[in-house]
């Protein structure tokens, strides 16, 4: 599926069957997770109502990856989250998640750059392919969350890993969380 600027608009019927405007067809929710998995925004919209629904299918998708042990969300960090919803921590939760979401986004943006960077092999007949091969794989071991630690392609020189940054926002985390267990005490 192509990345535009627009959502892909999906409208919920009164039977909660989900239709696909694009392409005029049905999709489930394990269709839309493939969307965004792909790179593409959705929007998700109730046809009678045009309530926004977006936010309630997408914790759903989440809910039923958890659920067949696919975890991703350990408990400590659930139970964080519920305690937010109850104390001042919600105004500092959305704002924490989405940076931490940012800087794991530009990490798998440079680790991938790094793959053709400086590589004497970017030369070689076929190299792109292979590269977009093992992105591709990259990708699917990872659910597109693959952190700056990063991979060498062959012949390519290990970067050299800061663990600097890693251990500093390892250490932020750390303490964000220690505060919102004591707000929720």
């Amino acid at each position: 599926m192509a990345k535009t600027d627009t959502p892909l608009l999906i409208k919920r019927y009164a039977s909660r069957r989900l239709y696909n405007t694009e392409t005029s067809d049905y999709v489930t929710l394990e269709d839309i997770a493939a969307f965004i998995r792909d790179g593409r925004e959705v929007q998700i919209v109730d046809l009678k109502s045009g309530d926004d629904l977006t936010r309630q299918y997408l914790l759903q998708i989440i809910a039923e990856h958890e659920s067949r042990g696919e975890s991703v969300l350990g408990t400590d960090i659930l139970t964080d989250l519920v305690r937010s919803y109850t104390t001042q921590a919600a105004s500092v939760v959305p704002q924490f998640l989405q940076a931490s979401f940012e800087m794991l986004r530009e990490g798998q943006s440079k680790a991938m750059e790094n793959m053709t960077k400086a590589n004497p092999m970017s030369a070689m007949p076929g190299f792109e392919a292979m590269r977009a091969q093992q992105e591709a794989f990259f990708q699917a071991m990872t659910g597109g969350m693959m952190g700056a630690g990063g991979t060498t392609m062959p012949g390519q020189e290990p970067a050299e890993q800061d663990t600097g940054d890693l251990d500093d926002i390892k250490a932020q985390l750390k303490a964000m969380q220690d505060k919102l267990s004591k707000m929720g005490k």
